[in-house]
């Protein structure tokens, strides 16, 4: 199996020192960067599997970072952050991070998120190539959407739960199935927030029904 490649970005170099003999120790090929910019070089030039993200760097912080990083790539981005509150969350799952966790963390758990994200690669190639109905069409070489013929433009993640939808058409999947399928393991909030995201940009009569008490179905027209 090829090695997995893992790029820190963190103003901290202890934490960089940490988090890349860490990693390294679980088996992945790591480089790290101290702010933003050196970032995004990095993933320019190298193509990691996966960003540790931290929120609070000089010059271009991780916002920032994210936001660039999300207009080339779909890489999977963990954001690390010194705030533990609901809305910091929130603004990095709507910013197109795939998880998000507070410093100071577990070294445990980091690295089960990072293996939770990194399981992802494998359903990737998995997606739909493409899916047309009467409502949608999605194709997954060009990662293009559109409804009745009008362009839909979708982040990386709504795109990879709206392929997950129809590559189960009719077929009631719980909050747990998602999480796993779409990000390798995910909070039913996290799941719940990204199916609002996608009905919104799908349109008032999106296809995309919640089955109460058990969970979601994309009913296929």
């Amino acid at each position: 199996m090829a090695t997995t490649r893992v790029l820190v970005a963190d103003d901290d170099a202890d934490i960089r020192q940490l988090l890349r003999e860490l990693l390294e120790r679980a088996g992945h090929e790591v480089r790290d960067a101290p702010d933003g910019r050196a970032a995004l070089r990095t993933l320019f030039e190298w193509r990691p599997d996966l960003v540790v993200l931290d929120v609070a760097m000089p010059e271009l912080d991780g916002w920032a970072t994210l936001e660039r990083i999300r207009d080339v790539s779909d890489v999977r981005v963990l954001m690390l952050t010194a705030r533990a509150g609901e809305l910091e969350k929130v603004r990095g799952l709507r910013a197109g991070a795939d998880d998000y966790m507070t410093k100071p963390f577990g070294r445990q758990e980091l690295l089960a998120r990072v293996e939770a994200l990194l399981r992802r690669e494998g359903a990737r190639r998995e997606e739909t190539e493409r899916y047309v109905d009467g409502f949608l069409d999605l194709d997954g070489a060009q990662r293009s959407v559109s409804v009745r013929g009008a362009p839909v433009a979708l982040t990386p993640t709504e795109f990879r739960l709206l392929s997950t939808f129809v590559r189960h058409p009719n077929q009631v999947l719980s909050s747990g199935q998602l999480g796993e399928l779409v990000w390798g393991g995910a909070s039913r909030d996290q799941v719940k927030i990204y199916v609002g995201y996608l009905r919104r940009k799908l349109g008032e009569d999106t296809p995309i029904e919640t089955v109460r008490g058990f969970g979601y179905r994309y009913r296929s027209p």
